[in-house]
């Protein structure tokens, strides 16, 4: 029967320190008969005999004596870090690992990052943004986040907010170029499109036609593997863009940018928050999650609603209409 090594030096020491075997199972939560065994297990590993022991008394052999004081400190570093694992994991304070997209996600973390630090000042974020595919394993991640469909297998994910990919322009763009009326007439337009980072691909427009989700892909005006720069050139007139509502509520609402053929606009992808476990997570991990879930769940602010994008889209009619 194999041994459990550090099982059996530990009711040994328990057993001297009671004076006891049956007193060393009890404080350990086992049987006596289970503490002997393990006690004789030990002693036919080592091939020594550790104690001199009758149905009254113990008393350690000499062996037993230099075993005892060689295992002591190593069984009491092993009780403190035990301990200190047991504490931290109560405790809302140490490192917190983060990943999530570079794409346009840093103004959406930002303020749950702030509001924790400032009810929690001794965490201590750990923010990787990246729009490649993280290994949770590997980069030791606490908590994730992933725009698109809901992530792998192997980690728990909680949908936040729907990403409506709009199509928009500027006023300015407008002025100068009417509104298209049809996906035939965008064709004509100036457009732009993003190519991804990792992939070195353009990526096609996500497009709402009949129900169904079709990849679109355009011949761009202008493209870049920034989804800031994406927005800053939409916003400067230069190009119509198909634009996550994460970049583009703020400036719809505020009439910066008008949104087009709200009947092709998509919103199959979501905002995911994931994460490795429910159950053996330290607090700081478990309050980050509850409080990420708190602010960003199904959210106004990102999220446009119909009211909304229909009282944006009729501003494109005080512009020039596509001739």
């Amino acid at each position: 029967m194999p041994i459990n090594e550090l099982r059996a030096i530990a009711t040994f020491a328990k057993a001297v320190e009671l004076g006891s075997i049956r007193r060393a199972a009890a404080a350990q939560g086992v049987t006596p008969q289970a503490a002997s065994q393990a006690l004789a297990q030990l002693e036919v590993h080592l091939g020594v005999r550790l104690l001199h022991r009758t149905t009254r008394s113990l008393a350690l052999t000499d062996e037993g004596q230099r075993f005892l004081e060689t295992a002591q400190p190593a069984l009491a570093a092993l009780e403190r870090a035990l301990n200190q694992v047991r504490e931290s994991k109560d405790e809302i304070a140490g490192p917190l690992r983060i990943v999530g997209p570079k794409s346009s996600f840093a103004a959406i973390l930002m303020p749950v990052i702030d509001e924790f630090c400032r009810l929690y000042p001794q965490v201590q974020p750990d923010v990787q943004l990246d729009d490649g595919k993280s290994n949770w394993v590997l980069e030791r991640v606490d908590v994730g986040f992933r725009i698109g469909t809901s992530p792998d297998e192997g980690v728990i994910a909680r949908r936040l907010f729907p990403v409506q990919l709009m199509i928009c322009a500027a006023p300015s763009y407008l002025e100068r170029h009417g509104a298209p009326k049809s996906l035939e007439e965008l064709a004509t337009h100036r457009c732009s499109a993003f190519r991804h980072p990792a992939k070195d691909q353009v990526l096609p427009w996500y497009l709402n036609i009949d129900g169904e989700i079709v990849h679109r892909h355009i011949s761009p005006t202008f493209s870049t593997n920034d989804t800031e720069l994406e927005l800053q050139a939409v916003l400067a007139g230069q190009v119509v863009g198909q634009i996550a509502n994460l970049a583009a509520a703020a400036h719809i609402r505020a009439g910066r940018l008008v949104p087009l053929l709200l009947q092709h606009m998509s919103d199959h992808i979501g905002v995911h928050l994931y994460y490795g476990s429910r159950t053996a997570q330290p607090r700081r991990v478990r309050a980050f999650i509850d409080l990420a879930i708190q602010r960003l769940l199904e959210t106004p602010t990102y999220v446009l609603s119909a009211k909304e994008l229909a009282l944006a889209a009729a501003r494109q009619g005080k512009t020039k209409r596509s001739r």
